[in-house]
């Protein structure tokens, strides 16, 4: 007799097993008609799954956006569906849900083409238009064996061969496609609608393993309703106008070859916007009371042991071996070298907090196919810092580096910020007493701060849990950027200690915490958040003086010179070239400000002040203008001390 507790509090009790479609049906005729799936005790269920005791049940409808991953998983059905209908001597594999879609892979001699994905989905909405019933059942191993064994389906054989047997085998079935699945499912093809898409194919190897076949992975995004769909594609365009790729190239920011895979290439111009990041990074820290220092590249693998990095990072750490046989690892992080500082000379209580900083160039050999532009490299740049403390001062701590990150966000055109809290993940050092500690010290510090953190379950650091903040950019993408870590371990570990009030050691507790995250990846998402019109304060080239006539070259000159004196990046554009031309080509490569300069400017020692964006031009006294530019070029943080001066 299990007993129903709806979402509203009621509860609805039944003399023997029940279905949520039957619980929708005693609620209302037009919410059986529209139900699309259940939640029970907090997990998805078939309509059609039996209910046997006490439970917490909600009836969810076609149109709500909690079901958009269960929409996902089915339009992944209907796509291995129709690829077997239209090439039906295609093997299937496996086809999950991804961020913003889902793929499918498939084995098959003959790769798919553009033109076959646009069949294919012509297909799949064909099956939804039948309305096929999608149907749950339980099979046993035996029968499940024999089923795949008689399609020639020697994947699913392999699948179904590792699954535990002690597991229930379970299948979905829609018209005459049968598939392996955990589900849940919607109720059928109709309730899945038509706001999807196929996207691409690639190329991926069986369960990830070189050694297996290469499958053929078709891609696709899926949507609650059109709009959604819609919105999502123009993004995707906006996107691919913004690819950091294709902006750093045409902005000569830097460029990256094969010699020297995942590694850049920095050119003048994106060199002098890295500088200008790190300049300003650097004063923040510096009013923070963070204490720079650089810490060694190669470092023996016994500390990296003593760590527990070894064990964990081994296979993405570069290694060189010495005449001496002494095995020495390129840093992949810097917080040991960063307690070898903290324990050079006694520390007392009175020393801390203490806050030390690092540019820290680290590297990580990043399988080759996972690298993207410099999203993604294995030499980068960690804008890495760690703050040694007491328990009692983790909370300050936390609190004070959350404004600061907040701060510098803002400055940066950032506004809207997720928080994820990551907790203990499968494989970590500590014992679990450690860990309880831990989490409830970054939950309180938490607390604190007034944190809305959303939960992460699994995705702490394997020494700690830890806070991430993702960053949502101009066109709604969203970056997972800075971290705040509590660390009981690796002081332990590497044998960090201080000397307390009471006059006994004890171990600091250790705050890892970054901002931008890597500075390589930081550069790229401000690329594409900015789409390539840098603020005026990055901007490589902040004005580009443009002659008219060559009487204007000497002013020109005298104006640069001028600009420079006051710290603006200046260049001057002499080509025997028309105005139009210049004016054209210097805003499609959007430098901010543009000075036309004429025999009208020369007399009256003025400057046609054009921005970019419009076609305005303003003239302006000459002395003026540079005072404003100035001001204008500040960086932020400077921009504030000038007013409060």
């Amino acid at each position: 007799m299990p007993i129903i507790t709806l979402p509203d509090g009621s509860l609805k009790t039944y003399n023997s097993n029940v279905t949520p479609l039957n619980i929708a049906e005693d609620i209302s005729n037009s919410l059986k008609k529209s139900a699309v799936i259940a939640k029970v005790n907090g997990e998805y269920w078939d309509l059609s799954k039996e209910i046997s005791q006490d439970s917490k049940v909600s009836i969810l409808k076609k149109g709500d956006s909690e079901t958009i991953d269960i929409l996902r998983h089915d339009c992944a059905h209907i796509l291995a569906e129709a690829v077997l209908e239209i090439f039906p001597e295609t093997q299937v594999t496996i086809g999950p849900v991804i961020e913003n879609g889902f793929y499918y892979d498939f084995y098959r001699t003959t790769p798919f083409t553009t033109e076959d994905l646009t069949i294919i989905e012509k297909r799949m909405h064909e099956i939804v238009n039948r309305n096929e019933t999608i149907s749950r059942k339980v099979l046993s191993r035996n029968d499940a064996l024999k089923f795949y064994k008689a399609k020639d389906e020697p994947f699913k054989v392999e699948l179904i061969s590792d699954i535990p047997k002690d597991q229930e085998l379970t299948f979905y079935n829609q018209g005459d496609f049968t598939d392996l699945c955990r589900g849940p499912h919607l109720r059928s093809t109709q309730d899945t609608g038509h706001a999807f898409k196929l996207m691409s194919v690639a190329g991926a190897y069986w369960r990830g393993d070189s050694n297996k076949p290469m499958l053929q992975r078709i891609y696709g995004t899926a949507w609650i309703n059109e709009k959604d769909l819609t919105k999502y594609l123009t993004m995707l365009e906006e996107a691919e106008k913004r690819d950091h790729r294709k902006l750093g190239k045409a902005q000569q920011l830097f460029h990256i070859q094969e010699e020297a895979t995942g590694s850049i290439f920095w050119h003048p111009s994106g060199w002098t916007i890295y500088q200008e990041i790190e300049a300003y990074i650097r004063r923040r820290l510096n009013k923070a009371d963070y204490h720079e220092v650089k810490t060694p590249q190669l470092i023996d693998r016994k500390l990296w042991e003593s760590s527990g990095h070894w064990e964990k990072f081994r296979e993405h750490m570069f290694t060189s071996e010495t005449d001496e046989k002494q095995t020495l690892a390129l840093k992949p992080m810097n917080c040991p070298g960063h307690i070898q500082i903290f324990k050079q000379g006694l520390k007392s209580f009175r020393d801390l907090p203490l806050r030390l900083s690092e540019f820290g160039a680290c590297h990580r050999n990043e399988p080759s196919g996972a690298l993207h532009g410099i999203m993604r490299v294995r030499a980068f740049t960690q804008d890495d810092a760690h703050i040694f403390c007491t328990e009692e001062q983790i909370n300050n701590e936390s609190v004070s580096f959350c404004e600061l990150l907040t701060s510098i966000y803002n400055d940066f055109g950032f506004e809207n910020i997720t928080i994820k809290f990551s907790d203990r993940p499968d494989v970590r050092a500590g014992d679990d007493k450690t860990w309880d500690q831990a989490e409830k010290a970054l939950m309180d510090a938490s607390d604190v701060a007034g944190l809305d953190v959303v939960m992460n379950p699994g995705e702490g650091a394997f020494y700690g849990p830890k806070l991430e903040f993702v960053l949502r950019d101009a066109i709604g993408r969203d970056w997972q950027c800075g971290t705040l870590q509590v660390d009981f371990v690796l002081p332990e570990r590497l044998k960090a200690e201080y000397i307390a009030t009471d006059g006994s050691k004890k171990r600091p507790v250790m705050l890892h915490r970054a901002i931008l995250g890597s500075m390589e990846r930081w550069f790229g998402i401000l690329i594409e958040q900015y789409a390539g019109k840098w603020p005026l304060w990055l901007a490589p080239n902040q004005i580009v003086i443009c002659t008219i006539t060559q009487d204007a070259d000497k002013y020109s000159d005298d104006i640069k010179m001028k600009a420079e004196k006051l710290g603006l990046r200046v260049s001057v554009d002499k080509r025997n070239e028309k105005i139009g031309y210049k004016i054209r080509e210097h805003s499609e490569n959007k430098v901010p400000i543009l000075f036309i300069i004429g025999n009208k400017e020369i007399e009256k020692k003025e400057v046609s002040v054009r921005r970019l964006g419009s076609k305005d031009q303003n003239n302006i006294d000459l002395t003026a203008a540079l005072a404003k530019f100035k001001g204008e070029a500040l960086p932020p943080d400077l921009a504030r001390m000038n007013k409060n001066i």
